[in-house]
């Protein structure tokens, strides 16, 4: 059984068995669940449907937050794309933007989403996969087999560092997810699970240090923008390893380091509401608008 420590052992694993790092993790959570593996498959192929609806979920122009404050990104993104054929970024590019923001905007409406790791960063994951299964025409199966990919990164992520920004930051909750991301999509691309986990690496790398600042306490403001920056991370990271670019850094010491910047941040910059953009004159005012003066 893999124990989930390291993503070195993922790796080594998976390359001994000349395997994805998908096909080792479905076998062996097979395996430790006394489950056959088609059974977990389903599970898992029920859990992208859910990515696929949250998506349009959240796009719709109606779309609006439960507490007024943020709304319509969507949908704003995608019209964005329809005027300008992809703005600066390129079609494929926004067009990702826009689903990374219709599934965040569809949580943020009390909507049903898949938390890849967590709510707070459930649109990076889906914004990358969903775009490669409907613009590029990816297999939905080979979509599907890489979250167990992104998966067992995320467990190694939670077991050695940490998935919450009420305890690593938001470098813990986009981060981790624009981690898994990045993994998903090398291994999506034909790479191999060494260029998985440097794509991992420059990801977590990437965003080193990002603190957890939600504004009024509620995840919107910045948290459903921050997940578009975590999607091209993810992207612009599994471009580079499949380039043959190396983290130098090996990811379990990525992953060490953010546990320890981490646990080096002050409370108020880690889901409290206290430091960062919610603690600026308009997050408070912000927070007013919608809980009323603490006085």
């Amino acid at each position: 059984m893999l124990r989930y420590e390291t993503i070195a052992e993922l790796v080594s694993e998976a390359e001994k068995r000349n395997i994805k790092i998908s096909e080792l993790v479905l076998e062996d959570q097979a395996k430790a669940m006394e489950k056959e593996p088609s059974k977990l498959f389903d599970k898992m192929a029920t859990d992208f449907d859910i990515m696929v609806e949250s998506v349009k979920a959240g796009s719709k122009k109606e779309q609006s937050s439960m507490s007024g404050l943020t709304g319509g990104e969507g949908f704003l993104m995608n019209d964005y794309v329809k005027r300008t054929g992809g703005g600066l970024s390129g079609e494929l590019m926004t067009k990702a933007m826009g689903r990374a923001l219709s599934v965040a905007g569809c949580n943020a409406s009390m909507g049903k989403i898949v938390a890849t790791p967590t709510a707070g960063s459930c649109g990076i994951l889906p914004g990358c996969l969903v775009t490669l299964y409907e613009d590029r025409g990816y297999d939905k199966n080979d979509v599907i087999m890489s979250l167990f990919t992104a998966g067992a990164f995320g467990m190694v992520i939670a077991n050695r560092a940490s998935i919450a920004g009420a305890n690593g930051g938001c470098q813990a909750e986009c981060g981790s997810a624009a981690a898994m991301a990045a993994a998903a999509l090398v291994e999506l691309m034909g790479g191999t699970p060494s260029e998985c986990a440097d794509a991992c690496a420059i990801a977590i790398s990437s965003q080193m240090g990002l603190v957890c600042d939600p504004v009024a306490g509620l995840v919107e403001i910045p948290c459903i923008k921050r997940n578009v920056s975590g999607l091209m991370i993810a992207f612009s990271s599994a471009d580079m390893a499949l380039a043959g670019i190396k983290a130098k850094i090996p990811v379990d010491e990525c992953l060490d380091a953010m546990k320890e910047v981490g646990d080096a941040m002050v409370p108020a910059l880690k889901e409290t509401a206290v430091g960062g953009l919610a603690g600026t004159p308009t997050g408070k005012k912000l927070k007013e608008k919608v809980f009323g003066s603490d006085k």
